[in-house]
């Protein structure tokens, strides 16, 4: 079973540059769509055995120290919806999407 992390400064980096498949998620703490995902997400990889090779981890944008993540991460500021999914394979980013579901993020881990 596959844990979601939560990631700050000093982990972000790693976490997406490993090698392997991962699952960001991009939120704030005050936003409820972002709770809300983060909340099924997590009852769902307590259960989950089909993505236990996955790492997942959750952001915060507005915990403080993420200036490097937002440098290196212009397309963020584009970013109209909150929460958004990002998954990324041996460091390269290959899927995005916006909004939370559980089907909708496994649909896509399977299309890889």
């Amino acid at each position: 079973m596959a844990e979601l992390r939560t990631l700050g400064p000093e982990s972000w980096r790693e976490f997406v540059t490993a090698e392997g498949t991962a699952v960001l998620v991009i939120g704030k703490n005050d936003c409820d769509a972002c709770n809300t995902w983060g909340e099924e997400l997590a009852r769902f990889l307590a259960e989950d055995q089909e993505f236990s090779g996955v790492r997942f981890g959750k952001i915060d944008l507005k915990q403080r120290g993420l200036i490097d993540f937002k440098k290196e991460n212009t397309w963020l500021a584009e970013l109209d919806v909150l929460p958004y999914n990002v998954i990324y394979r041996d460091g390269q980013i290959v899927k995005q999407f916006a909004g939370g579901g559980a089907e909708r993020l496994t649909n896509r881990l399977r299309n890889l």
